[in-house]
């Protein structure tokens, strides 16, 4: 996992917790709504699940984010700390700007990556743009680019899939 913010000077970072707080796991609350939505949605490391192109639909996909990367895959809490904020991104941005009615999740992991995508139906291709500090938006494919491993975008025949991969131990 990249954790080396060179080129990250006068840009507000992620603060690190203390370890008692990075070590917190997510809350009764926070687990039975991540519960419900792969309930509702299904599981994105079994097949794309499918979500409504709404804003609402961010706190939806971090849930089940958190859920996945904290309890199934039982991964670090930073390294989860940051998958859920790479995919927040991800979907704001097809949210934003696809124009689509849903969009699609999907996890994979294999030994040593964690590979996140978030497929829309434009093909449209997201700009990484140079960000200053007097910015406040379009930092989201900034943050992709500085915190995930790999990204990129693959063109589908109707459509694109965004994505990113992260280093991670494996036990």
């Amino acid at each position: 996992m990249m954790v080396d913010m060179a080129g990250l000077e006068g840009v507000e970072q992620p603060q690190p917790r203390s370890s008692a707080t990075a070590a917190r796991r997510m809350s009764v609350v926070e687990d039975e709504q991540a519960f419900k939505a792969l309930e509702l949605f299904g599981n994105p490391t079994e097949g794309e699940v499918r979500l409504p192109s709404r804003p609402e639909s961010a706190a939806t996909a971090r849930r089940i984010t958190s859920c996945v990367m904290l309890r199934q895959w039982q991964l670090p809490p930073q390294t989860a700390e940051y998958g859920v904020l790479l995919v927040s991104e991800l979907v704001g941005n097809a949210v934003r700007h696809t124009g689509a009615r849903v969009f699609g999740l999907r996890m994979l992991r294999r030994r040593g990556w964690v590979r996140i995508e978030v497929r829309d139906p434009s093909r449209g291709l997201p700009c990484l743009m140079p960000v200053r500090e007097t910015d406040v938006s379009g930092r989201g494919l900034f943050l992709v680019d500085k915190l995930s491993d790999r990204w990129g975008v693959d063109l589908l025949p109707r459509g694109k899939t965004t994505w990113f991969e992260m280093r991670t131990t494996d036990r």
